[in-house]
């Protein structure tokens, strides 16, 4: 799965001004609800609920909140970049202000856990995260999101 098949160009948010991590999942939610024509509070409490169950900052100042949603047809991906880092409960402890909100159909089993793992690999990527940190510009942003990874690219031999 790449990431440009489930984020478009305007998914992502730059510069997002938040105080908290509740406002960060809201402002999120209704990016998302404006994508998919959802509601953006059923956005919400989908992801809050999953939130609930336990932290999903991963560390190193990123989140990937996610949820299941009824009504949608295709994996959806939201990204921001905090203008402020915010407290997210990560497992390392450290403020969050990198986020990709995904959203799943209730029955897209795999498909999720793909989208999850294409995320996880594209920021253990070195300079990744240095990347989208010291850009504000959307398209810059999207460029870095979506170029081939290096775990995408076909083995030599």
């Amino acid at each position: 799965m790449k990431l440009q098949d489930i984020l478009a160009s305007d998914a992502v948010m730059p510069a997002l001004l938040v105080e908290d991590k509740k406002q960060a999942l809201q402002a999120l939610s209704e990016t998302a609800a404006r994508l998919t024509g959802l509601r953006a509070r059923d956005v919400f409490m989908a992801i809050w609920n999953r939130e609930q169950l336990g932290s999903t900052g991963i560390g190193q100042g990123i989140a990937i909140p996610h949820g299941r949603m009824a009504n949608l047809t295709h994996v959806v991906c939201v990204f921001a970049r905090l203008d402020r880092a915010v407290a997210f409960e990560s497992i390392d402890g450290e403020p969050v202000d990198l986020m990709f909100l995904l959203l799943a159909p209730e029955e897209a089993g795999a498909d999720h856990l793909k989208a999850l793992a294409r995320i996880a690999r594209l920021m253990r990527e070195p300079k990744t995260a240095d990347k989208l940190r010291a850009s504000r510009d959307r398209a810059a942003l999207y460029s870095v999101l979506t170029q081939p990874s290096l775990a995408d690219l076909p083995k030599a031999g």
